[in-house]
C-alpha cells in the first residue's frame, strides 16, 4: 500500500494530525502500540479531571449547608469514582476511533521502528509513505533517590490506572502533575505532604499564582515543603518512609504510597533502528520552525520534540500545522500564545508573559488586577477569593499575558489566549461587552483595572 504519511503515536498530538492529514487528501495510517488517545485520554489529563471533578462535588457536598441545602451522610468511594473515571476514558476512547475511521486513517496496532526517511517498521513488517509523523509523547522521568523502585512507590500512571485510595500520600514534586494529586487527596481527607526541590511549588508559573494557591492547599491541612532535598524512600513497619533535608535539618514522613511526580520524558526508547540518528538531545528530537528533523521527510511534533512545551493542546495544533505544510498549505494554528492550566481547587491558567519576565526582558509593563471576591457569580457559587492579573506593555497597551487564579480559570483564560494571540489591546478586550452575572465579567473588570477605569474596585 503506498502511503503519504505514517503517524507513529496515537496521542493527541498523533490523532489529530491523522485525522487532519486524511481530510486533506493524504493516504495516512497511524500507529500506536496501546489505546488511542496517547497518555492524556487514558493516564493523564482526562483521568485526572475525571476523579478531582468527583472530589469536587464530594466537596460541595460536604458545605452544602452554607447554601440552605441539607444532606444525609456524606462520604465517597473511591473505586466507584475510579469506576466513573474509566468509563469516561472509554467512551472518548471510541470517540477517537470512531473519527479516524470515519475519516479514512488506517491504524496499525503495535511499536513502531523507525529504519529511516520513508520506513517504520511494525513487528516484521515494514511500511513505507512519504513522509513520517513523530508524535511518541512522554513518560514519567524518575530522579536518581534510591528507594523510587520500591513497591508504593507511584507514578501518575499507576494512580491513574488503579483503584487503590492511599489516606497518607507523599508527593515528590511540586509541579503540576503534583499539586493536582495534593488537591484531589486532600479534597477526599488523606493527610498530604508535598516535597518541592525548587523554592516554591509550580515554580514555572507566576510568583503570585504560586503563593495563592500554597495559602489555599494549607489551609485545607496538605504539609507542603519548599527547598526540600529528597534523600531515600525507605520500607518501614508503620509505611513507606521518606527522607529529606529541609533548611539543614534532616526530616522524614511516613505514608502509605509515594508519589514521584518530577517531571516526564521523550518516550523515544527503541524508536530508531541501529544506525539511524535523530540527534536526540536528553531523550528529545530535535526540529526546526516547520517540525522537521534532520532525517529529510521525518517530522516531530509534542512532548517528544526537544523545547515543546508538554501539553496536550500544544502536541494537536503542532501536529495540525506539520500536516499542514506537508500537504502545502499554510499551517492554521496560531502557535505564538499556548494556554497553561492547573485543574486544582481553585483552578490556575497562564498564558503569555508574567510581569516579571518582562521586567527581565526590558519590556514595560502596565498591569490590572480584578479580585473575584467582587464578581457576583463568585459569591453566588461561594467560589472565595481569587484574582484575574493582566500584562499589558505600557505603551501600546497591546495584551501580553494573563495569570487567573479563580473558578473556571481554564475557560475563562481562552479570552486572553486570544488576545494574546491576535495582539489586541486593553482598550479592545474591555470593549466586549460580556453576560451579567458571569464568571467572564472579571476579564473585562482586570482590563478596566489596568487602564485605570474599572467601576467595581478601587484602582489603587
Amino acid at each position: 500500500m503506498s502511503l503519504d504519511l505514517i503517524v507513529v503515536g496515537g496521542g493527541p498530538g498523533g490523532y489529530a494530525a491523522a485525522i487532519r492529514a486524511a481530510q486533506l487528501g493524504l493516504k495516512t495510517a497511524l500507529i500506536e502500540r496501546e489505546a488511542v488517545g496517547g497518555t492524556c485520554l487514558n493516564r493523564g489529563c482526562i483521568p485526572t479531571k475525571a476523579l478531582l471533578h468527583s472530589a469536587g462535588l464530594y466537596q460541595e457536598m460536604r458545605s452544602c449547608g452554607a447554601f440552605g441545602l441539607r444532606a444525609g451522610e456524606v462520604g465517597f468511594d473511591y473505586a466507584a469514582m475510579c469506576a466513573r473515571r474509566d468509563q469516561v476514558v472509554d467512551q472518548l476512547c471510541t470517540g477517537v476511533q470512531g473519527l479516524l475511521k470515519g475519516n479514512g486513517v488506517e491504524v496499525l496496532a503495535g511499536s513502531a521502528v523507525l529504519e529511516g526517511s520513508g520506513r517504520v517498521r511494525v513487528g516484521e513488517t515494514l511500511h513505507e509513505a512519504r513522509n513520517i509523523l513523530l508524535a511518541v509523547g512522554a513518560r514519567p522521568a524518575l530522579p536518581p533517590i534510591p528507594g523510587l523502585d520500591l513497591p508504593g512507590v507511584l507514578t501518575s500512571d499507576d494512580l491513574l490506572t488503579g483503584e487503590a485510595f492511599y489516606p497518607r500520600l507523599t508527593i515528590i514534586g511540586g509541579g503540576v502533575i503534583g499539586m493536582e494529586f495534593a488537591s484531589l487527596y486532600s479534597a477526599l481527607g488523606a493527610e498530604v505532604t508535598v516535597l518541592e526541590a525548587a523554592e516554591r511549588i509550580l515554580p514555572t508559573l507566576d510568583k503570585e499564582l504560586s503563593q495563592s494557591l500554597g495559602m489555599f492547599l494549607k489551609k485545607r491541612g496538605v504539609k507542603l515543603c519548599p527547598g526540600a532535598a529528597v534523600e531515600r524512600v525507605e520500607r518501614t513497619e508503620e509505611g513507606l518512609r521518606c527522607s529529606y533535608t529541609l533548611k539543614g535539618r534532616q526530616e522524614v514522613v511516613v505514608s502509605d504510597a509515594v508519589l514521584a511526580a518530577t517531571g516526564r520524558r521523550a518516550n523515544t526508547e527503541g524508536l530508531c533502528a541501529p544506525g539511524v540518528d535523530l540527534g536526540l538531545e536528553r531523550g528529545a528530537i530535535p526540529v526546526n520552525e516547520r517540525f522537521q528533523t534532520r532525517l529529510p521527510g521525518v517530522y516531530a511534533v509534542g512532548d517528544a520534540a526537544a523545547g515543546s512545551i508538554q501539553l496536550a493542546h500544544a502536541a494537536s495544533a503542532q501536529g495540525i500545522n506539520a500536516v499542514s505544510l506537508m500537504a502545502g498549505r499554510e499551517p492554521p494554528m496560531n502557535l505564538s500564545a499556548i494556554p497553561a492550566c492547573v485543574y486544582t481547587q481553585p483552578e490556575l491558567a497562564s498564558v503569555g508573559r508574567t510581569e516579571a519576565r518582562c521586567k527581565e526582558e526590558g519590556i514595560p509593563v502596565r498591569t490590572g488586577k480584578y479580585l473575584m471576591s467582587g464578581n457576583g457569580r463568585s459569591l453566588i457559587a461561594g467560589a472565595g477569593r481569587g484574582f484575574i492579573k493582566v500584562v499589558s506593555h505600557a505603551g501600546t497597551g497591546v495584551v501580553l499575558g494573563a495569570q487567573l487564579l479563580c473558578e473556571r480559570a481554564t475557560d475563562l483564560v481562552g479570552a486572553f489566549t486570544t488576545a494574546v494571540a491576535e495582539r489586541r489591546t486593553l482598550e479592545e478586550l474591555s470593549a466586549v461587552v460580556r453576560p451579567h452575572p458571569t464568571f467572564s465579567e472579571g476579564i473585562s473588570e482586570a482590563a478596566e483595572a489596568a487602564l485605570g477605569l474599572s467601576i467595581h474596585q478601587l484602582n489603587r
